[in-house]
């Protein structure tokens, strides 16, 4: 019995040690040129992260404070590298200041060094990837779809960013930003990851298919016409009419003013 037992051993062991010697032998030969660069990324992404996020987000990405118990920057384990592009490509990331709302503003990192950052800050958990170039792009999109995805915006989005995506205020301080200058790459990224105070539209929320026609009628926005000549910030029939009250009454107030000017003033005896 014993002999049986040692022999069992014996075979599984063997088994395992060739297994093992197989693996080694023909994986890194196929894996080395593929896994080579992304490690090469990913640790120029940790002394990109150490040099300029530590400081708020921590050395390992874990958090922050500013030494009085508040947080200065959240944990970003998990939040994936879509998140890392949106806020770092928009320049919103790294923060001058942490106020109610982080404005956009010119990017501090290239494109390369903003790859590395994602790359990073991705190896640390699961979180959104960033989407690929098809997921997002319009520029075959069918009239059927911009008008779908404009359903679809003012259903999701005009309590934010108004049904003409030229924002809106919001309480605290913080408002929805204008979409009238917002790439589709980081429209879809933003719907993905839920930046700020906006909330997270997973694929459970809204289709792929269903960003991508959102993605679609925007834009179609920012390239639309103004049949007036003057938008009037498309905000509809509030801006229009305050603008007929203010120059309409306005003009004829100048206008009775002039009269009464010309006309002879009749004088007593």
């Amino acid at each position: 019995m014993r002999r049986r037992r040692f022999a069992k051993t014996l075979v599984i062991g063997a088994a395992l040690v060739t297994v093992g010697l197989g693996y080694a032998v023909l994986v890194p030969n196929g894996a080395a040129g593929a896994d080579g660069p992304q490690s090469d990324q990913i640790d120029a992404g940790r002394r990109l992260f150490a040099v300029g996020c530590s400081s708020c987000h921590g050395m390992h990405a874990e958090g922050g404070t500013n030494g009085q118990g508040r947080i200065a920057g959240p944990s970003l384990i998990g939040v994936g590298a879509a998140a890392v592009d949106f806020q770092v490509s928009t320049g919103r990331m790294p923060a001058a200041q942490t106020n109610a709302q982080v404005p956009q503003k010119t990017p501090v990192y290239t494109e390369q060094e903003i790859a590395e950052l994602a790359a990073y800050v991705a190896s640390l958990a699961p979180g959104p990837a960033i989407p690929a170039t098809d997921e997002y792009d319009v520029s075959k999109a069918t009239q059927s779809e911009i008008v779908r995805g404009g359903e679809l915006f003012r259903t999701n989005c005009t309590a934010c960013h108004n049904f003409a995506g030229r924002g809106g205020a919001l309480p605290n301080g913080r408002y929805a930003p204008s979409l009238m200058a917002t790439t589709p790459r980081n429209m879809y990224q933003a719907m993905l990851t839920g930046p700020q105070q906006m909330p997270v539209f997973s694929d459970s929320v809204l289709l792929p298919e269903d960003k991508r026609a959102i993605i679609a009628y925007i834009v179609a926005l920012q390239h639309a016409d103004d049949p007036g000549g003057f938008g009037l910030g498309r905000l509809g029939p509030v801006s229009e009419g305050l603008w007929g009250w203010l120059v309409g009454i306005g003009l004829l107030v100048v206008v009775a003013v002039w009269i009464g000017a010309k006309v002879p003033r009749i004088r007593r005896r």
